[in-house]
């Protein structure tokens, strides 16, 4: 049987949550349930796409993601299911599924159609997990919608070039549980405009004129500690995901910050690149 992510901005306060497991249950017994996160930020879509497309690769083809953030029903934010890299996306057409679907054509995109359903403020429960039981029990999506081709793209947030090819601007897309800051700037998109070329990333006042492959990258173990680069140092690197992320080494959000607070950098605020 198909497994089913759940991927919302519901928090763990509340019930809903241990509602819509409960509720897959009754109807699955047997369906493995993943959290994938909980804590997306309220309404945050460019979060929610960054978070999703990063972990949907870990699981298996044929899995159900179940998407819970902005999922109102409205004539501008249907109700759909994406059925992309082997995977199923059940959502809002908010833009969500837009990070995975620029770089992998989808197999096919349905809008969903359920004869009898109220709109109500928890669709999630009453419609996006109605739909994912149908999906894991091996339900076509012919059954449960309808084509659909107005797929919606996350455009907001695409990386500018600038100069001739000699500026990169950029965005925050993202602040981990470290307080480091993820940008929409791909490392295939850095290496295409680099030509060898030296650099700086300009956060604010700060600059950065490397990036590394991983956090210890900025230490030279070569050295002597007292005259090593360290914690509390800023550094920029290539993460797992391949994105730009600037960080503070060994830093702890929740005492002495990082680099979301120490650089001064929030979700949306501008990081550029210049080539020298």
């Amino acid at each position: 049987m198909a497994i089913i992510t759940l991927t919302t901005d519901f928090g763990h306060k509340d019930h809903f949550v241990g509602t819509i497991k409960g509720t897959i249950l009754t109807n699955l017994p047997d369906v493995p349930i993943v959290d994938i996160s909980h804590e997306i930020s309220p309404f945050n879509i460019q979060e929610c796409a960054y978070i999703l497309k990063n972990a949907y690769r870990s699981f298996p083809p044929g899995t159900v993601h179940i998407v819970g953030v902005d999922s109102e029903l409205s004539p501008e934010n249907q109700h759909i299911v994406v059925q992309v890299d082997g995977h199923y996306f059940i959502s809002a057409n908010n833009g969500v599924i837009s990070l995975i679907t620029s770089e992998i054509k989808p197999e096919k995109i349905v809008e969903i159609n359920i004869p009898d359903i109220t709109p109500c403020s928890f669709p999630v429960l009453n419609v996006f997990v109605q739909v994912a039981c149908h999906i894991a029990r091996g339900g076509t999506l012919e059954i449960i919608g309808r084509p659909f081709s107005a797929l919606k793209e996350l455009r907001e947030f695409e990386p500018r070039i600038s100069d001739n090819g000699s500026t990169i601007m950029g965005n925050v897309v993202y602040v981990d549980n470290y307080g480091n800051v993820i940008t929409n700037i791909q490392k295939n998109l850095f290496e295409a405009y680099r030509n060898g070329r030296d650099f700086e990333i300009i956060a604010r006042t700060n600059k950065i004129r490397a990036i590394h492959n991983s956090y210890n990258g900025i230490i030279n173990f070569n050295l002597e500690k007292s005259q090593r680069k360290g914690p509390g140092d800023a550094l920029a690197l290539f993460n797992s995901a391949g994105y730009i992320e600037l960080a503070i080494y060994k830093s702890d959000l929740n005492t002495v910050g990082g680099a979301s607070t120490l650089l001064g950098l929030n979700y949306r605020d501008t990081v550029t690149i210049n080539f020298l």
